[in-house]
């Protein structure tokens, strides 16, 4: 411990046992019926640049490899993952906990819009009702036998990052961005704040980083040149993927077939999450 530690870890960016621990303390369980091996956070600096895709496409991926995927979506007042995947259906409970909702190929999935009497109904809650929401979600919630759950947040840093970084036993995270540089700042922001939590960064995610002609092949920069590599070098992040801008992958997901894209350039994050 630092001779200067003022007690608060939340705030701090040192890393130290006696933060470990505290960190650790605020843990909470997941429901007695589930077994989760891995929980992988996936994030953004701001809204708009594709997070709830990434998070749909990994969990496709894994679960397409035979694995158990589930979504925890931890955006509450902005939940898109049912519409991804064309749920329509309610989540239902009993005494024992609240059952996720299983998508056509048996992705299991949470979201706030899936206990709402309509889709469209807005979530006016205070900071901390939506936290506890969240937290809801991982301790009551039976989401049995899961080998990655993901967990789409919310933009920025604020109270959902934080009780999920502190609540969770997150693995690590997967930053998702755009090319604009105003972006690429705000990404940092949120690389800092797993760094100061001491959650690992697993991975960037550069979407709608070009626009490839079909008719002559040429890659064009539509938001920029890229600034997303120039991240990973300054944080030492390994693994980096941009995804080009697809009028074809937005129409399935707007249509609610996710399930039916397949995205080989996420080959090198799978294979990472393959080997945690």
């Amino acid at each position: 411990m630092d001779n200067d530690c003022t007690q608060d870890c939340s705030s701090c960016g040192s890393s130290c046992d006696q933060k470990t621990q505290a960190q650790a303390n605020l843990r909470a369980p997941s429901h007695e019926l589930s077994h989760v091996k891995k929980v992988i956070g996936i994030v953004s600096g701001k809204g708009g640049v594709g997070k709830s895709l990434v998070t749909s496409l990994l969990a496709v991926h894994l679960n397409r490899r035979g694995f158990h995927s589930a979504i925890l979506d931890a955006d509450i007042t902005g939940p898109s993952i049912p519409k991804a995947f064309g749920l329509r259906e309610k989540a239902e409970g009993n005494e024992l906990g609240i059952f996720p909702v299983k998508s056509e190929t048996g992705i299991s999935i949470m979201s706030v819009n899936l206990i709402l009497e309509h889709e469209t109904d807005p979530v006016i809650w205070r900071g901390p009702i939506i936290a506890g929401t969240v937290k809801q979600f991982w301790t009551e919630v039976i989401w049995g036998d899961v080998d990655y759950l993901f967990v789409d947040m919310p933009p920025g840093t604020g109270d959902v990052p934080l009780t999920v970084f502190q609540t969770l036993p997150v693995d690590g995270i997967i930053v998702v961005t755009s090319p604009q540089e105003l972006v690429s700042m705000i990404v940092e922001k949120a690389v800092r704040m797993a760094e100061m939590m001491n959650i690992p960064v697993l991975a960037l995610v550069e979407n709608m980083s070009y626009y490839r002609c079909p008719d002559c092949g040429k890659e064009h920069h539509v938001f920029g040149e890229s600034h997303i590599d120039e991240i990973a070098v300054k944080h030492g992040i390994q693994t980096v993927s941009k995804l080009p801008l697809d009028p074809t992958l937005a129409g399935a997901v707007d249509g609610g077939a996710v399930e039916s894209i397949s995205q080989p350039l996420l080959d090198d994050i799978v294979s990472l999450l393959l080997s945690l």
